[in-house]
């Protein structure tokens, strides 16, 4: 089947010779894959927007985006079209669509389902790319995952976990502990967002479960200097080489290739001019590139070193679940998508981490959430903060997620507790 990653270069050609993997392993068991829908170009954008389909857009309201990169996939399932979805998601292109749809969306820990057979984008290290899947309810993604983890998978991919899904994990009645956050210091969500964790917590609390504050441990320090050096490690070679070399860029992708493919000394310059007015924007901008080997292997062992970190913290508290924000803003308009990049820190740390992660949706952006945004500021209101609360304005209406997280290999403690939500605060 042709995969062309939104650009003309690809259009005749097939993804693979067979089928991926997990096509396969459904098929198998008689599922029936019958449609592929949208992405943004290159994959890496919260829109869905590229020059050989066009823009899709938002059915909750069409002045927005469905988000990316599984953007058309999260409509579909949305309207009905479809029972059970898949995506990729590297930095949240699963949970981002999901939660601007107003559906479930999850990510496994990497290689817990196969990723073989299916295109690759950048060959990003440290950040863990891997598929997820989508549904209407947190029901059906248990089963596309119990459907997944059979032996037919991982006899076809001997590198997956060979772990059958537990389903007295999932059905499990105990009491949980759960840490929770309702913002990272380092991008303060809009106020819909904050209140939907807020909403959640004092359901599980009356539900009998025990929740425990939990600040994540430097976090900027993870998302700009760990994830964000990962991602744009090669200074763009791969976007413009591989994929747009030719190409005509989508005009909502413009922006963030440009900042992507920037030369490292005009990095340098911009972020010292940006730095005494907007300083996170500055450090986001004229963060190091990867320049060795030796580089990339110090950053690794950085990354290892913050997992460590972070898993300490939780211990501290004895806590193996997370409640949080599931992005910094609701759904955002198709032309901010590449301004807005600075929420996705909520999804992007637990691709950094290494971490199963999903997204319910509890509420909606309220009259009084729209009023609120009025004296928002977030980090110092900079230039990231306008642009999410110049998109933000008048969506009331709009579906919010808040974002369950476990820890690796815990994919059915995370679907448990995204059940347990979704009971707890119906839509």
């Amino acid at each position: 089947m042709v995969t062309t990653m939104g650009v003309t270069k690809y259009l005749d050609t097939p993804a693979d010779h067979e089928d991926a993997v997990i096509v396969q392993v459904l098929m198998k068991q008689g599922a029936v894959p019958f449609v592929k829908t949208n992405i943004p170009q290159t994959l890496l954008s919260i829109g869905c927007s590229n020059p050989v389909f066009g823009n899709t857009l938002n059915q909750v309201d069409p002045t927005r985006t469905p988000g990316g990169s599984s953007g058309g996939e999260a409509a579909l399932v949305k309207g009905g079209g479809s029972i059970l979805g898949f995506g990729s998601d590297i930095g949240g292109s699963v949970r981002i669509p999901a939660h601007f749809c107003g559906i479930c969306g999850f990510k496994p820990t990497g290689q817990r389902i196969s990723g073989r057979g299916l295109m690759r984008g950048s060959p990003v290290q440290g950040v863990i790319s891997t598929p997820g899947l989508m549904a209407r309810d947190v029901d059906s993604l248990a089963l596309g995952m119990k459907a997944l983890l059979v032996p037919d998978m991982f006899q076809l991919d001997p590198q997956v976990v060979p772990m059958p899904f537990r389903q007295e994990t999932y059905e499990d009645k105990k009491p949980m502990r759960i840490g929770y956050f309702t913002s990272l210091h380092s991008c303060p969500p809009t106020p819909s967002m904050g209140r939907a964790v807020t909403m959640a917590k004092e359901a599980l609390e009356k539900a009998g479960h025990t929740l425990v504050a939990f600040d994540p441990p430097d976090a900027l320090r993870a998302i700009v200097d760990m994830a964000l050096r990962m991602l744009t490690a090669d200074s763009g070679r791969t976007f413009s080489t591989k994929w747009l070399k030719d190409e005509v860029i989508d005009e909502y992708l413009e922006g963030q290739i440009y900042l992507w493919t920037m030369p490292h000394y005009l990095r340098k310059i911009v972020g010292f001019l940006l730095k005494p007015f907007w300083p996170r924007v500055a450090r986001s901008i004229s963060h190091r590139l990867i320049g060795s080997v030796y580089d990339l292997w110090q950053r690794l062992a950085e990354r290892e070193t913050y997992i460590e970190q972070f898993v300490d913290e939780l211990n501290k508290k004895n806590i193996d679940l997370l409640l949080c924000p599931a992005l910094g803003m609701p759904a955002c308009k198709p032309e901010h998508a590449g301004k807005t990049l600075v929420a996705t820190a909520y999804t992007l740390l637990f691709n950094l981490l290494n971490f199963p992660a999903g997204v319910v949706p509890v509420t909606t952006v309220t009259e009084e959430d729209d009023r609120l945004l009025d004296d928002w500021r977030g980090y110092g209101n900079d230039a990231f903060d306008r642009s999410m609360k110049e998109t933000t304005k008048g969506a009331v209406g709009l579906p919010v997620a808040v974002q369950c997280v476990a820890l690796p290999w815990q994919e059915e403690k995370c679907l448990r507790l995204m059940k347990e939500v979704e009971t707890l605060c119906p839509m």
